[in-house]
């Protein structure tokens, strides 16, 4: 689990050098064995908040737990409950995928270093490479080696970010796969991405942050709440006038003609979606189809990050 109050980091504040608020009053609850999406532009203090909540540097202000240990109180116990993928995932260069990962196992006082080592080189399809030198990898290949550095102690919570970043398509599925299938083990996952496809498919809940939390709610809820629900009446022909014509029933919360598209907003379209196709035969119109309009999380979003006052 992962639970903050208030969490806050500020750089600077001297005369030397302006405070920078690189996160601000952050409020989280994360029960064990989510997937959590953490979203937000380049410079929101995604990164800082990982660092603090992984006992790296400390909080200006406020409280955090992380696997029930509280930060700055019981940081080493932190250290070893958790594994992170940075941006830049640093490996030695000169020696073996194999040898690299079992320096850090025996690090993290893992009982059986080879066998765990081969059981996560296999999982992230890098065995037939284990005996070549990390620097020779490709930067999606040195990705796959970080992600089994970051979990072969098995940490309760699990922070990543950018794991695709790099990758081809296939190993970005096999990456992926790879985060469903330790949904199924229980463990926490901090997911930090720019892929907001990928945060759809794989988080149980995001949150949309800069500098401060924005919203927290699961893809189709902030989907609803940011959008509404919205019906698109496909029609073969379409005059301006048939806004207006919309907007006399009480249920219609917006009302917008693009072309021979008429999408309106409703509370409830399984009841209103009868009404409105009525009212278009009766007055000469041909409806050619009636669906209703998806929005992506990528629409979702660029909305909450470009109207930070939203609630």
């Amino acid at each position: 689990m992962i639970r903050t109050e208030g969490f806050s980091k500020t750089f600077g504040g001297n005369k030397k050098r302006p405070a920078i608020h690189a996160v601000q009053d952050l409020n989280l609850d994360i029960p064990q064995g989510e997937v959590f999406g953490f979203l937000g532009p380049n410079g929101a203090g995604k990164t800082t908040t990982v660092r603090m909540l992984c006992a790296l540097i400390g909080p200006t202000s406020g409280r955090a737990w992380v696997n029930n240990h509280e930060v700055g109180r019981q940081n080493q116990q932190i250290r070893a409950s958790v594994g992170i993928l940075t941006e830049q995932p640093g490996m030695y260069d000169r020696l073996s995928a194999e040898k690299n990962l079992a320096i850090y196992a025996k690090l993290y006082g893992v009982a059986d270093v080879s066998g765990q080592v081969a059981k996560y080189l296999r999982m992230l399809g890098l065995w037939e490479r284990r005996k070549d030198p990390a620097g020779s990898f490709s930067k999606g290949m040195k990705q796959k080696l970080a992600i089994a550095r970051a979990i072969l102690h098995e940490p309760a919570t699990l922070f990543l970010d950018e794991p695709t970043a790099g990758l081809d398509p296939e190993a970005a599925k096999l990456v992926r796969d790879f985060v469903e299938e330790l949904k199924t083990e229980g463990r926490t996952i901090f997911l930090c991405t720019h892929n907001l496809d990928e945060a759809d498919r794989l988080c149980s809940q995001i949150g949309v942050f800069k500098q401060r939390l924005i919203k927290v709610d699961t893809p189709s809820r902030m989907k609803t709440a940011v959008f509404g629900r919205q019906v698109e009446f496909r029609l073969r022909q379409a005059e301006p006038s048939l806004v207006a014509f919309a907007r006399r029933f009480d249920f219609v919360k917006q009302a917008v003609l693009e072309d021979r598209r008429l999408v309106l907003g409703l509370d409830n379209p399984e009841e209103s979606n009868p009404i409105i196709v009525k009212a278009l035969v009766e007055a000469g119109l041909a409806v050619q189809f009636v669906s209703e309009v998806r929005h992506s999380l990528e629409d979702v979003y660029f909305s909450l990050i470009n109207d930070g006052n939203y609630r």
